[in-house]
């Protein structure tokens, strides 16, 4: 059994990834910096063809069906491809997530500013003043839909004015805050409604990678089935000429004894260089097959496989009693299990959420808010008398209490000094063009979705209906080609005893003989086409990969 490691899992946010690849993504997880500011690796390397040395028998490759769809599965390159693609789509639900992410933010500033005063009152002829602010944000949306908000800010000031009581002055401020939309963006529903998206277009990319496997399995057996037909066909004109040679000696004895005329002599001669010409591209129509059996496994990748001879060992002939179809039941278990049908009801499951997404937008943004904040001061205290004596000249200080950023720090944390804050936002639409818009969009992809749902459902039927007319048509077509080969092998051998009694012309002769190698390749050509319309039928239905032991995880 062959089984391809496509394991879709939806993870939760924590588990969308594997745990080392997350956390070296996570700051300060102790990976994080060697994975952001290390250049990524972009080198691709390809792993060359495998399994093949294992049906090498003697210096041949001899290969069964089943061991030929296990190198198909391994080494080509399309199916690897289309494994890769569903990554995207696996990515798409990581980057949904990125909505929950926590972001921080911090800044910091240093500010001298010089200026001339023109009043007595700036403290200073010439106002010299450093301003030093950090700031640092958090940010993290919940699942409820719920904005949470940090904020932690401290600011030193210091100055030459003489009015200034705290020099230097450290103000800092922590604060708490919320946003909680009430109509438009609420419930956990709507939040996460991209990760529900993200996760439908995936299991709709799952569908359409089994799609592909199905085609491309069926292409890679038909080229199975297309090297026996050609390699059949190559030793039925080889039967042919070498019938026609024996002929050929003959007439030639005769000519050598006098029994035939020398005129009789060239029509047999030209058969024989007929047949020639058909056994040549033959053999070319073989080369030709076994180059495209070897793309379909990967060996023309390896040189030492290239021009390997290639044993195929099943055989065409069906041997047991064709089976007969149900027609209605075959028809039905198409539409069930087909995942082109498969992809587009997901895409209808797709739709439900696009318009969900898109009715969403219409409402008015209404949001409830609420913070609390804590603040504090301090730095050295000069106590100052008057500011001004009788006679105009400045006092001087009468105290410096000496102090720092502790103290705005303390007085921050114990919250004795209270901001407390709440509202609500309105933003209302007069009228949402744009959004109405997409709406009507969302609505008509549902629609154009459906009819798409019944013209495939329409397609499956037909082609479920044409697969099993063609295998009954091959099946006929065996019994008639046979029916005809037994008819072509009897007139062959009256034709040779007529003429061995000498009643009739090597003309009749080499006309039967042709007329036997024709009959052998059409029994030929409609058993291989039997078993062509068989996975075919196969392939229609949906039942391919399972048929052939391949299980999609």
């Amino acid at each position: 059994m062959r089984i391809i490691p496509i394991a879709f899992v939806f993870c939760t946010a924590a588990s969308l990834c594997p745990a080392q690849e997350v956390e070296s993504h996570m700051f300060p997880s102790r990976g994080y910096f060697r994975t952001v500011f290390t250049p990524p690796q972009t080198r691709v390397e390809i792993r060359p063809p495998v399994r093949l040395e294992e049906f090498v028998v003697g210096d041949k490759l001899e290969l069964s069906l089943k061991n030929y769809l296990d190198l198909v599965m391994s080494n080509n390159p399309d199916i690897q491809v289309q494994m890769l693609s569903v990554e995207v789509q696996k990515n798409a639900i990581t980057r949904a997530f990125g909505t929950f992410d926590p972001t921080v933010t911090a800044s910091f500033n240093s500010t001298r500013t010089k200026s001339q005063t023109g009043d007595v009152l700036a403290g200073a002829a010439t106002l010299n003043q450093l301003s030093q602010p950090f700031n640092m944000n958090f940010t993290q949306r919940l699942a409820t839909s719920t904005q949470l908000t940090a904020n932690f800010s401290t600011t030193k000031t210091s100055t030459n004015s003489t009015f200034q009581n705290y020099n230097p002055l450290y103000s800092s401020q922590v604060s708490f805050g919320f946003s909680q939309p009430l109509l438009r963006g609420r419930g956990p529903s709507i939040v996460k409604l991209p990760i529900t998206l993200a996760r439908s277009r995936l299991a709709s990319a799952q569908a359409n990678v089994e799609d592909q496997l199905l085609r491309l399995i069926a292409t890679a057996e038909n080229a199975y089935w297309q090297v026996i037909l050609e390699r059949e066909n190559l030793k039925v004109q080889e039967k042919g000429l070498e019938n026609l040679a024996t002929q050929l000696k003959r007439n030639q004895r005769e000519l050598e004894l006098g029994a035939i005329s020398p005129l009789d002599i060239y029509n047999p001669q030209a058969q024989y260089e007929q047949q020639r010409i058909q056994v040549s591209q033959a053999k070319f129509r073989l080369m030709i097959a076994e180059d495209a059996l070897r793309r379909q496994m990967g060996a023309d990748l390896d040189p030492r496989f290239r021009d390997m001879p290639i044993v195929l060992t099943e055989n065409p002939d069906p041997g047991t009693a064709p089976p007969t179809f149900d027609r209605e039941a075959l028809v039905e278990k198409a539409q069930r299990r087909r995942p082109d049908v498969r992809a587009q009801l997901q895409a209808l499951v797709t739709d439900d959420l696009s318009i969900q997404q898109a009715q969403n937008t219409l409402r008015p943004d209404l949001s409830l808010t609420g913070s609390y904040a804590g603040t504090g001061r301090g730095g050295n205290f000069y106590q100052r008398g008057n500011v001004f004596t009788s006679d105009g000249t400045q006092l001087r200080v009468l105290q410096v209490v000496p102090g720092g950023v502790g103290d705005a720090l303390h007085q921050m944390f114990t919250f004795n000094y209270p901001i407390y804050q709440f509202g609500l936002r309105l933003t209302l639409p007069l009228r949402d063009r744009s959004a109405a818009a997409n709406l009507a969009d969302a609505l008509v992809n549902k629609k154009l979705n459906a009819y798409r749902l019944r013209s495939l459902e329409q397609s499956v039927r037909l082609d479920v209906l044409n697969a099993i007319t063609q295998v009954e048509s091959s099946k006929a077509s065996i019994e008639i080609a046979k029916v005809g080969l037994d008819l072509a092998q009897k007139q062959l051998d009256a034709e040779q005893k007529k003429y061995d009694l000498g009643t009739t012309t090597i003309f009749f002769v080499l006309d039967a003989q042709t007329r036997l190698v024709n009959a052998q390749s059409v029994l030929v050509n409609q058993t291989v086409q039997y078993r062509r319309n068989l996975v075919t039928l196969l392939q229609r239905t949906g039942e391919l990969l399972e048929a052939r032991g391949i299980v999609v995880q």
